[in-house]
């Protein structure tokens, strides 16, 4: 797979969707575009009315590893290099393509496996601002994938 730039992303995972929504919405009021945000979750009755919200579209669904049927909205799915490689490789995997380790990718698979909505914001120059906003309102494990100390 050839390297390519797909961006900065700061992820957080969220115990629910009411958690989840509360977080976005945050996110919004400060400036951030629906289209800077990612959403992943196991598929279920209010996850997919959230990303149709956000996103304004029914979000992809998926079978991914470690994780099981899910839904997927945002640009992450194509940073991590599509719901085929999503698929093949899982979350933890997968998320080394937007600069998280292993054990980051690990803890994120872990806890959306369990029930959490991962929420993504693709956004190098104010990483810090959506990392403060996730770990606000319960993103947990929230971090800056491929930071390189710029703010």
């Amino acid at each position: 797979m050839a390297d390519v730039d797909a961006g900065r992303y700061t992820i957080g995972v969220f115990k629910d969707v009411a958690s989840a929504e509360r977080g976005i919405e945050a996110l919004k009021r400060q400036g951030f575009p629906s289209d800077a945000l990612s959403l992943l979750a196991q598929e279920g009755g209010e996850v997919s009315g959230l990303a149709q919200k956000v996103f304004g579209h029914v979000p992809d669904r998926l079978e991914v590893p470690g994780i099981g049927a899910s839904v997927a909205a945002g640009s992450l799915l194509q940073a991590v290099g599509g719901d085929a490689d999503l698929k093949q490789s899982g979350l933890a995997a997968a998320l080394k393509r937007v600069g998280f380790q292993a054990h980051d990718g690990r803890i994120f698979e872990t806890l959306t496996g369990r029930g959490g909505v991962l929420v993504a914001v693709r956004t190098e120059p104010r990483a810090a601002d959506a990392l403060a906003t996730l770990h606000c309102y319960g993103g947990g494990n929230a971090a800056i994938g491929a930071w390189t100390g710029r703010v």
